[in-house]
């Protein structure tokens, strides 16, 4: 078959625009049958058009373009665009784990380990890390499931993490990032159809996964709104009203917690909270998704993670025999901050046999997660030991990390908050703020004569005037007539006092240029 664009009319060839085309798709051009695309926006999978994933959306796409401008010359009011919409740590200056990158390299070219510059425990590490691999090598397909004694090291990793609750390494699967186990999971969980369709339970403010996961699997996806005046607490109220009102149009079957929280400020929740949340799954027969990415980034005083499962387990019988549950964890975020690799695991508790059984099937289409990603979370969940060369040095660095997160948190809520019409509540954990912002009616109203929301007017006009790419709150979902955005607080410290000024100075310009 050929792709035809022109047409012989009186002998002379004559160009097709698209709507031409498709009119002429069944007709004879040069006495060959000319046809359409088979795959067309038309007629492509509904699901995928329904698909927005905000982080990386229309103002990323836009930086993108206006850093191309900057390379060839093109003059703007700034010399670099600050791209502080993605939790990607390293891509803003966070230096890697000295420890984590020697195994790695090691793993990588073994004969490094005929080096005397490595120390021994990281040797160690790697010939461990390759003895389990096909052929001695990480370019070797693994088990789908993941590397057996990585697996054995995650789940004496959460032993030891909620104080002796026991862990299988049977429950354990390795994946790529937190993300793919996510996806995995509602893979399972999503059937039915009509008022029996599968109702999935999310938070908004939201992060994308899971608004894009659902759309691409067809799911019903039920919001619950958590308290911005109470420092985006989870109230199970909410959850129970937004329950009752979904049960009219579908079957809820999931409900989806992140700890501590994102988009949002990383609110840490309480114990009590936990187990108020657990009780409300168990009473409504629903599966628990515990998104646990950020389980180390914890800076608030008073504040403490408590994971799902060793509540859960603390509860008794009645809870941790019959509650169904996945939670979830990741090498990108924490101190590590390792977002390339795309390591990370899931742990399932009281999945049916059957269905586990399948879950097992369903990774094994993919072969397996990435090896060196795996490597990588084994270093994360085994790290050095107290009696280990390597033991003061990676201390020194974990230590300096977070302590460097949890002052940018503090700096963070302090600038935001002197600021008119910006409020912001305690960044409590995770690496992100979600300030509400007021904006004037004129600015809306100029937002909505463009076809814009007015938080992405707000966030583009930013990103045109001072090059600091954010992602506006109605990515991640708000309540209606709120408008928020996302920040990662990321970047070094001297340059993100920078970006917090420009968006100090942006916002008075701009509240001032509409009033």
């Amino acid at each position: 078959l050929f792709q035809c664009s022109v047409k012989k009319v009186n002998g002379q060839e004559i160009g097709l625009n698209n709507n031409s085309k498709n009119k002429m798709s069944q007709e004879a051009v040069n006495g060959v049958p000319c046809r359409g695309k088979v795959l067309t926006v038309e007629n492509m999978n509904p699901n995928v058009k329904r698909v927005e994933y905000a982080v990386r959306g229309p103002i990323v796409q836009r930086a993108v373009q206006i850093e191309k401008e900057l390379r060839e010359g093109v003059k703007k009011p700034f010399t670099e665009v600050i791209k502080a919409n993605i939790g990607d740590a390293q891509a803003m200056g966070q230096r890697p784990i000295t420890f984590f990158r020697q195994v790695l390299a090691l793993c990588s070219y073994p004969e490094l380990l005929e080096d005397n510059k490595f120390p021994e425990d990281a040797k160690q590490r790697a010939r461990r890390i390759l003895d389990a691999c096909g052929g001695h090598s990480i370019g070797a397909y693994s088990a789908s499931q993941g590397i057996e004694c990585i697996r054995q090291d995650v789940a004496r990793y959460i032993e030891k993490r909620d104080g002796g609750i026991s862990s299988s390494p049977d429950n354990i699967y390795l994946s790529t990032g937190a993300s793919d186990a996510i996806v995995t999971i509602l893979k399972l969980l999503v059937c039915g159809e009509g008022r029996d369709r599968t109702g999935v339970m999310i938070s908004i403010p939201q992060y994308p996964l899971y608004s894009a996961a659902l759309a691409d699997l067809a799911a019903v996806q039920i919001n619950y709104y958590l308290d911005e005046d109470n420092c985006w607490s989870l109230n199970v109220a909410e959850l129970k009203r937004a329950l009752n009102e979904a049960k009219q149009h579908c079957k809820p079957r999931v409900l989806c917690i992140i700890n501590p929280g994102n988009p949002t400020v990383g609110q840490v929740q309480s114990r009590q909270c936990i187990e108020d949340v657990i009780r409300f799954a168990k009473e409504e027969h629903l599966f628990l998704m515990a998104d646990e990415v950020y389980q180390d980034n914890v800076y608030a005083e008073g504040c403490k993670f408590h994971s799902f499962k060793k509540v859960l387990f603390e509860m008794g019988p009645e809870y941790s025999s019959t509650v169904e549950m996945a939670s979830f964890h990741s090498t990108s975020k924490c101190y590590m901050g390792e977002c390339g690799f795309r390591g990370g695991y899931m742990e399932v508790i009281n999945m049916d046999p059957e269905v586990k059984a399948q879950l097992t099937k369903l990774v094994s289409v993919r072969l397996c997660p990435p090896v060196p990603g795996q490597a990588l979370l084994d270093l994360v969940v085994n790290p050095p030991q107290p009696d280990e060369p390597s033991y003061t040095s990676f201390m020194k660095e974990r230590t300096a990390v977070l302590a460097a997160l949890a002052e940018k948190a503090r700096l963070t809520e302090e600038i935001f908050n002197t600021v008119p019409g910006i409020t912001c509540n305690p960044v409590q954990g995770a690496m992100y703020t979600f300030p509400r912002i007021t904006l004037p009616p004129k600015a809306i109203d100029k937002a909505k004569a463009e076809g814009k929301v007015p938080d992405m007017f707000y966030c583009m006009k930013l990103l045109e005037e001072e090059g600091i790419c954010l992602v506006p709150g109605s990515g991640f979902g708000q309540k209606d007539g709120t408008f928020h955005f996302r920040m990662t607080i990321l970047p070094p410290t001297e340059k993100l006092k920078v970006v917090l000024q420009k968006i100090r100075d942006f916002h008075l310009r701009f509240t001032n240029e509409f009033s």
